[in-house]
């Protein structure tokens, strides 16, 4: 009866006219967020910081929460429309919901993402509002070991995931990996493979390698085609909305995608991110003979990870709220705005600030719900622009990419280090090389090395605190066996055959 009484006391607060106007104000801001590449909720979120002094907590927190969950439905929409993903956690969207597009199915594509981001994001605010201490203590439970462990399985989570050859998929993450020690050393603070470049010391921008390679390496490729190929939409699309088809094949992949994100999710160290990735790699093991192949515009492949990027920003509130351990980046700002605001994060916020606490869960569930009814109308629009001719597009989408580079750090060296990255991915669709699991890589390497550091750190050097501490050793089992059911002769025939007939 408490937690009923708890949300009836937050919808109180959050459908108060103020605090509505704020979620209101904060969902469209991260929609536009996530619709601009290169802008993301980290950056918008700091430079609003300042402007929260003159705001209540509540109001202020719930702003800042539209923000994050807002960024998250909109960086699907470049995902799917362009091939550039809006964030890190849209990186696998692109991979079926590109393709969708291309095939005249961008409605179906953007409708699904949004409808199971709706759902996820209702899941999982729910487990926020009934589950948060219990799903702390299991976060506990992880310490670098155990995040080295988790990352291991990640990344041979997307060896799996690629399509295509075993070996460039693993290539392609070793590449990632090393491109993720151009940066300061965390322990030492000498900086690594810089070369002597300024720029390179805090290592390069995410954005860039993701808007080089999917963005302006699409672009080059695109331009290398005859011009009647050239489009990104066949003339005739095929509707604004999925089918009962549709539906039926997506139901099944929102509801594993919400399970498995909201799980990860509460895990610190991007839990969003690896959720996406663990999520497509998942409904491609389940998922046995799609009508559409994946990588060719399987629904499945936008439904799941989706859903479980959206479910993994949901809970990632979690750790906090409940213990005032910021999971994110994005959660440290969080952490930030309380403290501006006096209050001190952490267990005590439930019990000494229950408005604050259950007005910002109950006003989630509102920013959502203004979300789908944001978006869903909008898809018509995205559409009606990439009905442009491709001449007048990729001048407008590269300009556009331009000045996203360039205000990361008002620098013009991320928008050369795009270009670069241009050439790179243009060299990748030349070789037939996926270029999600080099992100992969790339993201979870800093944090790999970090956690394995700690973990050697903290056990004196002695590496057998990987397989002695149970969680950590039961990953790292579970990693083995991927990569021994991989190299089965018999399944390893099986992907080549079902890459063949995707081909």
């Amino acid at each position: 009866m408490d937690l009923f009484n708890n949300l009836a006391m937050g919808f109180g607060v959050a459908l108060s006219l103020q605090n509505l106007a704020y979620a209101f104000f904060g969902a469209l801001l991260g929609t536009l967020i996530g619709v601009l590449p290169g802008l993301g909720p980290v950056a918008t979120i700091a430079m609003l910081l300042p402007s929260i002094y003159a705001l209540d907590a509540t109001p202020a927190l719930i702003m800042l929460a539209g923000i994050y969950y807002g960024a998250q439905y909109g960086g699907s929409t470049t995902a799917i429309l362009i091939n550039i993903p809006g964030e890190s956690s849209s990186v696998v969207t692109a991979i079926d919901g590109y393709q969708m597009a291309r095939q005249g199915r961008a409605g179906p594509a953007l409708a699904t993402a949004a409808l199971g981001s709706f759902f996820a994001g209702c899941v999982g605010t729910v487990i926020i509002a009934a589950f948060a201490p219990p799903l702390t203590e299991l976060a506990f439970k992880f310490g670098p070991a155990e995040y080295f462990s988790l990352m291991v399985l990640g990344l041979i989570g997307a060896v799996v995931l690629a399509s295509g050859s075993l070996l460039k998929a693993i290539a392609m993450i070793i590449l990632g990996l090393l491109l993720g020690q151009i940066n300061t050393d965390v322990i030492s603070g000498v900086p690594r493979y810089s070369f002597d470049i300024p720029e390179l010391t805090d290592g390069i921008g995410f954005v860039a390698i993701a808007m080089g390679v999917f963005g302006f390496g699409e672009i080059i490729a695109n331009l290398s085609r005859p011009a009647e190929h050239r489009e990104v939409f066949t003339k005739d699309v095929k509707g604004l909305w999925p089918s009962r088809q549709d539906f039926k094949e997506a139901a099944p992949s929102v509801l594993r995608g919400t399970a498995l994100g909201s799980i990860l999710g509460v895990l610190p160290g991007g839990g969003a991110l690896l959720a996406s990735f663990a999520s497509y790699t998942l409904e491609k093991k389940i998922v046995r003979e799609p009508r559409v192949p994946f990588g060719k515009g399987a629904i499945q492949g936008v439904a799941g990870p989706e859903s479980a990027n959206n479910a993994g920003s949901q809970t990632s509130f979690i750790p906090m709220l409940t213990l005032g351990i910021p999971p994110n980046a994005v959660m440290a700002l969080m952490v930030g705005a309380m403290t501006i605001k006096g209050i001190q994060p952490g267990p005590q916020v439930m019990t000494g600030n229950p408005e604050l606490f259950w007005g910002l869960i109950a006003s989630m569930w509102v920013g959502n719900l203004m979300l789908v009814i944001l978006n869903l109308p909008l898809i018509g629009i995205w559409i009606k622009l990439l009905t442009v001719p491709y001449r007048f597009l990729f001048p407008a989408i590269m300009v556009f990419c331009a000045i996203g580079l360039y205000t990361l750090n008002n620098n013009t060296f991320d928008v050369f280090m795009a270009a670069g990255f241009g050439v790179v991915g243009y060299l990748f669709w030349k070789l037939g090389c996926e270029p999600a699991p080099l992100l992969l890589g790339f993201i979870l390497g800093p944090m790999m090395e970090e956690n394995l550091r700690r973990a050697l750190l903290l056990s004196r050097g002695d590496w057998s605190t990987f397989v002695t501490r149970p969680l950590s050793a039961g990953l790292l089992v579970a990693a083995l066996l991927v990569v021994v059911i991989v190299a089965l002769p018999s399944i390893r025939r099986k992907r080549e055959v079902a890459f063949q007939d995707a081909d």
